[in-house]
């Protein structure tokens, strides 16, 4: 298939999908053409060739397949209903806190062993953390979590970073000093996990000044985003 056909034949496909609905992609020949380009001698352009048919093959399958437009939605940032908005790459779909939610309020112990409630912060914009010093992604977001804290408490932020390391303090405490992480740090349970839904690590929400969820993310944030979303709660 010349690179022109394919063109030619995605815009025939693509116009069969909005005329019928019924319509299912053809894999077999899809298959069949990206073999085709991939055993035949390297002319020039047939690297163009095989990516035209790969790709448009994809693009048929996540246009066909709701579950592959969310996905697609997900990845990019795409707000599309009730949920949390998205602050980082993948949004995460929560069955147990919602936007514009109350966020469950907790108890856990800090470093000194004193309670830390999240009603202790009301009137605050609130970043919640979940993570765990062996999360490779949590490691990437600390310097950011520092620079929010530092560079915003006086403004009314508080991070707490909710630690589910299962040997505790004894090793949170020596890298916490050796991160110079400066937020309250507490250390979490199953309960508070469920409570917020937790689905892995790192796990962020923002909580704004009314205690209500704002975003969520699942995943390392875009630091850019979730300072743009921090410095918008802290005005309001």
């Amino acid at each position: 298939m010349e690179k022109d056909n394919s063109a030619r034949w995605v815009d025939e496909r693509l116009a069969e999908l909005q005329n019928d609905r019924t319509w299912q992609p053809d894999v077999d020949r899809a298959l069949a053409e990206v073999r085709a380009c991939t055993t035949k001698e390297r002319a020039p352009g047939a690297a163009w060739t095989w990516l035209a048919a790969t790709v448009a093959a994809a693009c048929i399958c996540l246009l066909v397949f709701p579950e592959s437009r969310d996905v697609v939605r997900h990845m990019w940032g795409v707000h599309h209903g009730p949920g949390p908005v998205d602050v980082g790459q993948v949004s995460a779909d929560l069955s147990k806190v919602a936007a514009k939610q109350a966020a469950p309020n907790f108890t856990l112990k800090d470093a000194s062993g004193h309670d830390v409630h999240l009603s202790d912060f009301k009137g605050k914009v609130v970043l919640i953390n979940f993570w765990a010093t062996w999360c490779v992604g949590c490691q990437t977001e600390i310097p950011w979590l520092v620079e929010f804290d530092q560079k915003y408490r006086d403004k009314g932020l508080a991070v707490i970073g909710v630690s589910m390391d299962e040997d505790g303090w004894k090793t949170l405490s020596p890298y916490l000093k050796e991160k110079g992480v400066s937020y309250t740090v507490v250390i979490g349970d199953d309960d508070m996990a469920n409570a917020y839904g937790m689905i892995g690590m790192p796990m962020t929400y923002l909580i704004g000044r009314d205690g209500k969820v704002s975003a969520v993310s699942a995943g390392v944030v875009d630091k850019t985003t979730c300072e743009t979303e921090i410095t918008h709660l802290l005005a309001n």
